[in-house]
């Protein structure tokens, strides 16, 4: 097994969730017979911090058609998956929520093709 750096390992921990870290603790606690009351004292800022980001998943609404109607369809139809018809009645049904619980990364790239599109889109 190849050993990781400090740095390699504080990437790790970084990606873990507070439960993951959590499991963790108690994991090296019980393989080296040590208690880690300090690490456990670390676990609320980190929730705290997270809380602090924003919110973890957001859904993409279409509010408004614009005046080409035919490119936001494909639009639409691109990012659900959806036939060209479904996707159709989807977008003549605005305001309507196009995709929900989806990460905001992914909500805002999927905004900008939209907008690009020449539809108006919200993130809520």
């Amino acid at each position: 097994m190849a050993k990781l750096t400090a740095e390699q390992i504080i990437a790790a921990l970084k990606e873990m969730s507070v439960l993951e870290l959590n499991d963790l603790v108690k994991a090296i606690e019980e393989e080296f017979g040590v208690t880690a009351a300090v690490a456990v004292a670390a676990g609320p800022a980190e929730e705290e911090e997270t809380s602090k980001k924003g919110p973890s998943e957001v859904t993409l609404m279409l509010t408004e058609i614009g005046q080409t109607k035919v490119p936001v369809i494909k639009a639409v139809q691109a990012i659900t998956g959806l036939g060209l018809m479904d996707a159709k009645k989807l977008v003549d049904s605005a305001p309507v929520a196009i995709k929900e619980n989806i990460s905001p990364v992914e909500a805002e790239e999927h905004k900008k093709a939209i907008e690009a599109a020449g539809a108006t889109v919200e993130i809520k």
